[in-house]
This record gives C-alpha cells, structure tokens and sequence, in this order.
C-alpha cells in the first residue's frame, strides 16, 4: 500500500496488489461456499435436536408413569429388587466431517440384558419400566449426539460468517481502493511523461 512519505507507485507494485485482490475475492468465495453447506448441516442438526429432545421426554414421560405403577403396585422394596440386575450401558459415537468441520454422529447404546442369574422384576409394571428406560438411554444418546454435533457446526457458521464479513466489507475493499489510487498515479505519471516528452520534441524541433 502507497503512502504519502512511502515510495511512488509502481507496476510492480499494482500487480502485488491485484494479486493479493484476486487472492481475497477468490478466499471469499470459497469461504462463503463453506458457509452455505455449513448452514445447510446446521439446520438439519437443529431439527434433529428438536426431534431427539421431544423424543427423548415422551420415553421418560412413560417410563415415569411405568415405575410410578410399578412402585404402586410392589413398594419400594420390588423396585430395590428390580435394580439390582441393571447392568452399565455402554454409550459410544463416531464423527463425520462436515466441509472439515468434524463433529459426533451415529450413537449407539448398548445396554447389557439382564443376568439370568437375576430375579425378573416383581410385577409387570416394574417390566414395562426396564423396557421403557432403556428406550430413554436409546433416546437420549441420540438427543445428546445431535445437540454437541448442533453446537460444534453452529459455533463453525459463526467464525465462518466473520471471516466473509471481514473480508467483504474491510480487505477487499480497502485493496479495491488501494489499486485504484495506484492505477490513477500511474496513470498521471505516464500522461506528464508524455507531456514531457512531447515538449522536449518540440524544443529539439
């Protein structure tokens, strides 16, 4: 960039500028591309949070109203009982990429069946609830899933979004103005060569 106390403008010059020009258009294009892909994940993943999120409060609605029959129906201690041939499930996900962006995908819990070595619960109640719960750890792995994977691309969008920002409305055209200052100095500078050299073809004629 030119300055008042730098050197004068040059071609050299105007073509490291052009250059660093088309660098940015070309930066913005790919980044605004980017961007759009990545709302496109982003408003998918939203909806998928939403669905999970509604689906995983219908299961614990019904197990709740399960267990609630269950401990109506065989007290407390049944329920002691029933827990005790719970086993630990175990919860995993892999990754996508999204366009570079690598966020979580395609849970999956895995959840032990119960040792037949265990007294099935005490009534049918107490059943439904076992089944019941289960569907809530099915759900809530994919609600937990979809809400990080949500969170992960959306923070994406917002640094991309700031990045095309930056380079719309401050580089581009800050360089935009930058060569055409230089374009007009050359431009001056060739037409007072010109005027100079006319008048010494004069003087000499």
């Amino acid at each position: 960039m030119t300055t008042a106390s730098g050197p004068p403008p040059s071609r050299a010059g105007r073509l490291r500028v052009r250059h660093s020009l088309e660098v940015a258009l070309r930066g913005a294009e790919l980044l605004e591309r980017k961007l759009r892909i990545l709302r496109a994940r982003h408003e998918a993943l939203l909806r998928a949070e939403e669905a999970g999120a509604h689906a995983w409060r219908q299961r614990v609605r019904d197990a709740e109203t399960w267990l609630l029959r269950g401990l109506f129906l065989g007290g407390e201690h049944a329920l002691e009982a029933a827990a005790e041939g719970a086993g630990a499930a175990d919860f995993t996900w892999r990754e996508e990429s999204t366009v570079g962006v690598r966020h979580p995908a395609l849970p999956s819990c895995r959840i032990p069946d119960r040792s037949p070595d265990v007294a099935t619960p005490g009534n049918t109640a107490l059943v439904h609830a076992e089944t019941a719960y289960r569907q809530v750890l099915l759900a809530g792995a994919e609600y937990a899933v979809a809400r990080h994977a949500a969170r992960i691309v959306g923070a994406e969008v917002a640094r991309t979004r700031r990045r095309v920002r930056a380079l719309r409305r401050h580089w581009i055209p800050r360089l935009e103005e930058t060569l055409a200052r230089i374009n007009l100095a050359l431009e001056e500078g060739e037409h007072e060569d010109h005027v100079r050299r006319h008048w010494a073809a004069g003087r000499r004629g």
